[in-house]
């Protein structure tokens, strides 16, 4: 049964459907020999010879599900060659084609998930599915409920309004000189929490997610990892269905 070649190669681990897409926009696919440079191929998965880069895509015996505690100073993009350090190199001991659900910034630690399961990768990566992602940040300055209100509300940024976030106080230095506070966004827009303390006039200083959907990072230390559970797994899944229209 033939298939989309994006779709293939997302369930082969190659990365999310949306950067897939642009592999092959990018002429870095092959299949049985010849590049493949334009979106609506239909390949059939168990005959097909796909290649990126040379390198030969194979399906999954099974899928992976990883949590990992990110440090500040990888990647987390395997396909960036200027990177120094990635986040793969944490999780080498796993023999699958990973990539991760989403990114943080090299400088932002945290919650991230890896795994070879594309699907599951696209549903929780599509801003319609409003999958909520936590964040703990410490800035500069003394945050008041006016600043709240705004990243509650939405901010203006270069590329457009941010959805309404949840938005939560949680200490601010004797001498008022740091605040930490809570936030939980939806979207993935580039760097979109820096950039909206940004606008509210407090720098983050440091930057840590805490949650994606209903997973914590629990207690896990920087740079280790564990297996998502069976039923940590399950309620990912379900919280990646699509959202019912309203009438």
């Amino acid at each position: 049964m033939e298939e989309r070649l994006q779709k293939v190669m997302a369930a082969a681990g190659v990365g999310s459907r949306r950067k897939c897409e642009e592999l092959i926009s990018e002429g870095r696919v092959t299949v049985n020999g010849k590049v493949v440079d334009r979106l609506g191929m239909k390949v059939d998965p168990q005959k097909s010879e796909i290649r990126v880069d040379g390198k030969l895509v194979t399906l999954p015996d099974r899928n992976y599900y990883i949590l990992l505690n990110k440090p500040a100073g990888y990647t987390s993009t395997k396909f960036d060659p200027f990177a120094k350090k990635t986040v793969l190199e944490l999780v080498a001991d796993v023999s699958a084609n990973l990539h991760t659900v989403g990114r943080l910034d090299v400088d932002t630690e945290g919650l991230i998930i890896l795994t070879n399961d594309g699907d599951l990768t696209y549903r929780l990566t599509h801003p319609s599915h409003e999958i909520g992602k936590t964040y703990v940040a410490t800035v500069r300055g003394k945050v008041d409920e006016d600043d709240l209100d705004r990243l509650r509300t939405g901010i203006q940024l270069e590329d457009g309004v941010t959805a309404p976030a949840k938005a939560k106080l949680l200490n601010v230095s004797p001498d008022g000189r740091r605040s930490t506070v809570e936030l939980t966004i939806h979207e993935g827009k580039k760097r979109q929490v820096r950039r909206m303390f940004n606008a509210i006039g407090h720098r983050v200083e440091h930057l840590i997610r805490t949650k994606i959907g209903s997973i914590s990072i629990g207690n896990l230390k920087a740079g280790e990892w564990r297996y998502l559970t069976d039923d940590e797994v399950k309620r990912l899944k379900e919280s990646a269905q699509p959202k019912a229209k309203k009438e």
